[in-house]
């Protein structure tokens, strides 16, 4: 009768038990239930009836034939509710990442976008005028005088093509600039370019120029261009390019009558690209090479070019 009771007892307290423990795994899975569809909200955005299938199966385990189970039903749902948890932990922390990596590569879009309208929006609006990096200095152009000649009851054509303010286009100003005729092709074509430089015409002074050197290089007056084409460049504020002009007709011709002009002009350009000691180099080469040729003018302008590049 006492056993009986005993049990009674027992069975009162363990029922309770059980119910609480069960309450407290519903309350858990219903946690899980809730938090999982608002990770699904979040990773399927207006999506329906998508649904990701859980990764956590129950066990497979062999059913004994005899004896009593390992572990109750109850502690094996507690495993699995513990189990699910952790993979909605790691599911939420990817969702985040994921989140944190879209709003990277959209910043790193609208950077690059507002860099692109900015560069289109300047080549529309044509480049920016080149402001003068200081034109060349002056030579003795006695060679050259014969470019600035007009013929009677013309306009010379340097002050039409820069100050004639009725025609403001550069094919307007470019069309002014006689052509010569001396039945010389090759001073003829040496002079226009001469005249297109003169009126500051660089760009049609250069295409010119260039053309007068490739079509009579035996010409005297290839060496003539060559050097003009690079005063044209320094002229125009580009004297990366008039370098390379002013070292190419010395390379190319160094017996030309503007071969010595060629290394001053070459001296100036590389002061102008912060070069001295390459400058310093280039007006010993033209003291050492033509120093018999050189007037008392270049002589004059060699030392201030040497000045100008501290030269020692």
């Amino acid at each position: 009768m006492r056993n009986l009771l005993l049990a009674g007892v027992a069975a009162v307290l363990i029922v309770p038990t059980a119910a609480s423990a069960q309450s407290n795994i519903e309350g858990r899975v219903g946690k899980l239930e809730s938090e999982m569809r608002a990770v699904q909200r979040k990773v399927f955005p207006g999506g329906a009836n998508q649904y990701v299938q859980p990764e956590i199966t129950a066990p497979q385990t062999q059913t004994p034939v005899t004896g009593v189970p390992a572990t109750s039903a109850l502690a094996d749902l507690s495993a699995r509710v513990t189990s699910l948890e952790e993979q909605l932990t790691t599911l939420t922390g990817q969702v985040e990442q994921s989140g944190y990596r879209t709003r990277q590569l959209q910043d790193q879009f609208d950077a690059y976008k507002r860099a692109t309208d900015a560069r289109l929006k300047a080549l529309e609006s044509g480049p920016a005028p080149i402001a003068p990096a200081g034109q060349s200095t002056p030579l003795d152009t006695s060679g050259d005088g014969a470019a600035t000649t007009t013929r009677p009851g013309r306009t010379p054509a340097a002050v039409v093509a820069s100050g004639d303010t009725a025609t403001g286009t550069p094919a307007a100003a470019t069309a002014a600039v006689d052509k010569p005729s001396t039945g010389d092709p090759a001073e003829d074509a040496y002079l226009y370019g001469y005249r297109l430089w003169t009126a500051k015409r660089y760009a049609e002074a250069e295409t010119q120029l260039k053309k007068v050197v490739a079509d009579y290089p035996k010409s005297r007056r290839a060496s003539f261009a060559q050097n003009l084409l690079g005063r044209s460049y320094l002229d125009s504020g580009k004297p990366s390019l008039a370098s390379m002009a002013f070292y190419e007709n010395y390379k190319k011709f160094p017996d030309g009558e503007r071969a010595p002009d060629s290394l001053l002009y070459l001296g100036q350009a590389l002061t102008k690209l912060n070069k001295p000691a390459d400058a310093c180099k280039v007006y010993d080469e033209l003291s050492d090479v033509y120093g018999a040729k050189i007037s008392a003018s270049m002589k004059t302008q060699i030392e201030a070019g040497r000045s100008a590049a501290k030269c020692k």
